[in-house]
This record gives structure tokens, C-alpha cells and sequence, in this order.
């Protein structure tokens, strides 16, 4: 069975950089009690001061999309737009080979 896999960039200013990998280290945190979520990844873009990268893979769409019900996630997202700036980058991805996969 194909898994399912997202990639995304979230930009904010550098001086809120920080609040942002907060929100979304809480967004992993809750990812570790949902059903399917086999990564969670929150990084820090080296080249770009207020970049912050997330990797997730899941063991299909639904899963991700039931993700989203958990209580807490709604109000992470909430609090994270108003210091996202500009469009994420995103792609879903069909993950096919690698460590931990």
C-alpha cells in the first residue's frame, strides 16, 4: 500500500521564527497519538532566517485528513497564520523507498 506524504515551507518574519516552530513542535507532539502518522518532522530552513520546513508521511490521505480533527489542532492552526507570511510551499508526495519508511 502506497503511503502518503506532504512537504511543506512555512515563511515568517525571523524574529518570529521561533513562535512558529513552537506551534508546530505542538502540532507534532499531538501527531504522535494519531492513527497513521509514521513521521512528523519540523525544521529550520539554514539559508533562510524565517523559514521552517515540515516533512510528514502518513500511511494514507485519510489518515492526514483525521489528523486534523484532533482536539488542540484547530487552535495551533489558528494561532500560526497571523505570522505565516505570504503562500506556504507545499507538495504531496508518494513516499518509495528510505530509512524508517
Amino acid at each position: 500500500m502506497s503511503k502518503y506524504g506532504l512537504c511543506g515551507k512555512f515563511s515568517t518574519a525571523p524574529e518570529n521564527r521561533d513562535t512558529l516552530v513552537d506551534i508546530l513542535s505542538k502540532a507534532a507532539d499531538l501527531m504522535k497519538t494519531a492513527e497513521g502518522c509514521q513521521a512528523y518532522i519540523v525544521y529550520c530552513d539554514v539559508d533562510d532566517a524565517g523559514g521552517v520546513w515540515v516533512t510528514e508521511i502518513w500511511d494514507s490521505e485519510e489518515a492526514h485528513d483525521q489528523s486534523l480533527k484532533i482536539h488542540g489542532v484547530a487552535d495551533l492552526i489558528a494561532k500560526a497564520r497571523p505570522i505565516i507570511t505570504g503562500v506556504p510551499v507545499s507538495g504531496k508526495l508518494t513516499p518509495v523507498h528510505g530509512v524508517g519508511l
